[in-house]
């Protein structure tokens, strides 16, 4: 029997949940990248890279392809990079959401500054 199609997006989204693969992929949106170049964008350690390269293999979303000792890596689908930009877009919604709530709830503070001291005359 085969998983459900929700149970299949919870895992193709939790491919997507390192920052580090996120970034890889905003890379690849633009254009092929050797992973030399990759690395001095994403500013990991080659291992670190190397291994979040191989969960994106896994999950079929990269492709990489040998050019002498080079390794050039590009999307499966670009499809993907519209999936980023719509992630973009929600969360840019979302923030701009968030700083007009932050904004009418500074607007609806209380003054707490205390009341100046009045002297009492004797």
């Amino acid at each position: 029997m085969s998983a459900p199609l929700y149970q299949l997006k919870a895992e193709f989204f939790k491919t997507l949940g390192h920052p580090v693969r996120i970034r890889v992929l905003e890379l690849l949106s633009e254009r092929e990248h050797a992973v030399s170049e990759m690395l001095t964008e994403v500013g990991v350690e080659a291992a670190h890279l190397s291994q979040q390269l191989a969960v994106l293999r896994r999950a079929n979303l990269v492709v990489p392809r040998r050019e002498g000792s080079a390794v050039y890596y590009s999307l499966v689908n670009p499809q993907v990079a519209e999936l980023l930009r719509v992630a973009r877009s929600i969360l840019s919604g979302v923030l701009t959401g968030q700083a007009e709530l932050l904004a009418d709830l500074k607007a609806a503070e209380p003054d707490t500054t205390p009341p100046t001291r009045r002297r009492r005359s004797s």
